[in-house]
Formats: structure tokens, C-alpha cells, sequence
């Protein structure tokens, strides 16, 4: 004897497939592949950072500042500078100064060559290199890192003085991504 099939209705809450499915149904949303490629594009065009970094230049009358360092980066980077000091007229005491809030929440590692003297003075790092003849260059390098609180960035001025006597400021900024 044969049995006879019975229909049997599924459990509940399954149901048949539907047979009217869309095609975006049952693939990625394109709006998912539009955000990632829109992402992929903004880093690729330096947005996010790791581009190469600009070179600012300076005219002060006395002395001629060049500072090349990052604009954008990422928290927790390295990142160097390099600052040229060009004398047009012989200086007597070339200084570096570093507006103390350009240098918040980073950790300078490494200045070559080392300043013969260091002091903080009116908001400042400042860095005596001694006399500087006129047609001579002074090149610093600085290495330095993002620590983890800094976010959104800094802004501060790098000046040159001639002993106390300022030749000139220029401000920057630094953005700082996550």
C-alpha cells in the first residue's frame, strides 16, 4: 500500500521563498559600495594625510625662513621637520623659536643639530645657534610624534630672531586626523 503525501504547511515564521525578489534583494546595496569608493578616493587624494608635505618660505629683510613639515597627520605618527635659516646680512646669535602651542601634545624626539643654548621664554622654545654669516644656512632637523590626546590639531608660530631682536614670524597649522 502507497502512502499518500500529505501537504504539510512549514513552521511557523518560514515562509516560502518570494518568487517576486528584486535584484538589489539579494546583493550589497550600491549606496554601501558608493560610501567605501567615496572614502577610498578621499584618501587617496591625501585627505586622510600622507601626502608630501609643503615647503613654506619667508622673506624676513635680515634672515630667509624655509619650514617643510606636515599640514595633515594621522595620531600617533612620526613625523620631521626641516627648517633652513638663510642669512641675508650676518646675524649675530641665529635663534629658532617655537611658539609652544604648535609643539602640545607632541613629543619632539630628536633636533640635529643641537642649539648651544635652550630656553623657554614668552609663550616660546627658543634655540640659539650663535652667528650665522651673511650667504650662510642654517639647517635643523626635527623628529617628533603625535601623542594619543591630540585631536583636530595645533596652531603656533615659528619665528627667527637675530639674539632678542625678532626678524620676522609665520604661523602654521597642523591638522591631526584620528
Amino acid at each position: 500500500m502507497e502512502e499518500a503525501e500529505i501537504p504539510l504547511d512549514p513552521p511557523d515564521g518560514i515562509t516560502d521563498p518570494v518568487d517576486r525578489a528584486q535584484f538589489w534583494d539579494r546583493h550589497a546595496s550600491p549606496i554601501s559600495f558608493l560610501i567605501l569608493g567615496s572614502l577610498v578616493a578621499a584618501a587617496v587624494t591625501g585627505h586622510f594625510g600622507g601626502q608630501p608635505s609643503p615647503r613654506v618660505d619667508a622673506d624676513f629683510g635680515l634672515a630667509r625662513l624655509s619650514v617643510l613639515t606636515p599640514t595633515v597627520i594621522r595620531n600617533g605618527e612620526f613625523f620631521e621637520t626641516a627648517i633652513d635659516i638663510r642669512a641675508d646680512e650676518p646675524l649675530t646669535d641665529a635663534t629658532l623659536a617655537v611658539e609652544a602651542g604648535l609643539w602640545r601634545d607632541m613629543t619632539i624626539n630628536t633636533m640635529i643639530p643641537a642649539a648651544a643654548e635652550e630656553e623657554y621664554k614668552n609663550g616660546e622654545y627658543r634655540f640659539s645657534y650663535g652667528p650665522l654669516e651673511a650667504g650662510e644656512t642654517l639647517s635643523v632637523k626635527i623628529d617628533g610624534q603625535i601623542n594619543p590626546p591630540l585631536f583636530a590639531g595645533n596652531e603656533g608660530v615659528i619665528a627667527v630672531y637675530d639674539g632678542e631682536r625678532l626678524l620676522g614670524r609665520q604661523v602654521f597649522r597642523i591638522k591631526v586626523l584620528p
